[in-house]
């Protein structure tokens, strides 16, 4: 009885294993390489799809691709981003081996037409800040003195390196990152009095524009900014200047033709009397 049993149970494991390895047999692999058609190189992450099963795979980093498939009826589908989709309906009945050469797409563009209108041409700068002096004179200043630098300090991006100094930290950078230009001048030390105070008489400067980021290129490369200071045009017709006195400094400009209507000179001149009295609070000390 048992010796029955066992060939019983034998026989369907091998009914069981045959008919599964007829199941197996009835699939196939459908494998090859995608390449351009013209430059013949391999296309990287190509789709392969297959219509009637939704079966799909993607060529390989060396342009392989392998499907496996039940035998009968299939369509496969090769396509890639810019080429042409290509297609290949056939009977599956043993392993097959596709090479594909995808072309490239030709795409036929319309007709541009570019016509004047009468609407100006408006551009901005982004990252740039222009100040006319007129406008940083009416900043509040520090015991009646305008200072650029510090003026410069209270615009959007920019910040003090210490409490009391002209130097500017624009957007993180550090003060020697930044480019001061006077007329075109690189002005490498802008202080004067330990930092208190900048090397810039605000009556002889006309504007001042900061660039904070998109500098033009011919300022050449800088990680931080550039302030473009420029000075006052010198009049040609006649003699003209300005004076004041504030509790840190005094400041004088003049301006004027020496002969009319072709040659002109400026002169500008500021100086700060704190040194007179640090150096009585220095002989005190001493």
């Amino acid at each position: 009885m048992k010796t029955s049993l066992a060939r019983h149970i034998t026989g369907w494991m091998f009914f069981i294993y045959s008919l599964f390895s007829v199941l197996v047999a009835q699939s196939y692999t459908i494998s090859g390489t995608i390449r351009d058609a013209i430059a013949r190189e391999t296309l990287i992450g190509a789709t392969i799809l297959e219509g009637i099963s939704g079966k799909g795979t993607t060529s390989n980093s060396y342009g392989f691709y392998s499907l496996t498939l039940p035998r009968g009826e299939v369509e496969v589908r090769f396509s890639y981003i810019g080429y042409e989709t290509e297609s290949h309906p056939f009977t599956l009945n043993r392993d097959t081996t596709i090479q594909v050469l995808l072309k490239p797409a030709a795409q036929e563009l319309q007709q541009i037409v570019v016509e004047a209108g009468n609407t100006p041409l408006r551009t901005t700068r982004t990252g740039t800040v222009t100040i006319p002096m007129d406008q940083l004179k009416n900043i509040p200043s520090l015991l009646g003195e305008n200072d650029l630098m510090k003026s410069l300090q209270l615009l959007p991006g920019v910040q003090t390196t210490s409490e009391g100094k002209s130097d500017l930290s624009v957007r993180g950078g550090s003060p020697d990152q930044n480019l001061i230009l006077l007329d075109g001048i690189p002005i490498y030390n802008a202080n004067h009095l330990y930092g208190f105070l900048s090397v810039f008489n605000t009556d002889a400067i006309k504007n001042v524009t900061l660039y904070k980021s998109g500098f033009p290129a011919r300022f050449g490369g800088r990680l931080s900014s550039v302030v473009d200071i420029h000075t006052n045009d010198e009049n040609k017709e006649r003699m003209e200047g300005s004076a004041s006195v504030g509790l840190l400094a005094m400041k004088a400009s003049i301006e004027g033709p020496l002969i009319k209507d072709k040659t002109s000179f400026t002169f500008s001149v500021r100086r700060t009397y704190l040194d007179l009295f640090m150096d009585k609070i220095t002989d005190w000390i001493n």
